[in-house]
């Protein structure tokens, strides 16, 4: 009786790596290229900016860490997470194809491809009792999940 057990397992397992295959397939596509922005988004000031208490933050890593002086910090947003992007914030070499927007005195580089989504943003760091660490205001979403970490346009 284990024979039939072995053969039903080796059929679903075949089953199941034919459908990772096309998974896999599907995912060669970054989650930034299909999706798209709604064509209405109005937006009027600096593509992002930071708060106050987010570029004193920034100031603060830069030197606890002793970073070179040709990091900056990099505003990104990625397929995933609870609505659909999430957004990414670190410290980066700059590349030609960057956009260079300075808030604060600081030097912020977001990649073309990503500010569409980023349009508006304002990064604050709160640090009261409910809240602290880095957070995002995006006018331009229309989702956010309940950790304020990913957004759907």
């Amino acid at each position: 009786m284990a024979e039939p057990e072995e053969n039903l397992d080796d059929v679903i397992s075949d089953l199941v790596d034919d459908d990772q295959d096309d998974v896999s397939e599907q995912e060669a596509t970054s989650p930034l290229e299909e999706m798209q922005a709604p064509d209405d988004i109005e937006f009027s000031g600096p593509p992002v900016q930071l708060t106050e208490r987010a570029a004193e933050q920034v100031r603060k890593i830069r030197s606890d860490e002793s970073l070179e002086d040709d990091l900056c910090l990099r505003v990104a947003v990625e397929g995933g997470g609870c609505s659909g992007l999430s957004y990414k914030l670190g410290f980066d070499y700059q590349t030609e194809e960057d956009e260079v927007i300075v808030s604060k005195g600081i030097e912020i580089i977001v990649d073309p491809k990503h500010m569409m989504y980023l349009k508006g943003i304002s990064v604050d760091y709160p640090d009261g009792l409910d809240a602290r660490g880095f957070t995002f205001d995006n006018p331009n979403a229309s989702e956010t999940c309940g950790c304020g970490s990913s957004f759907a346009t």
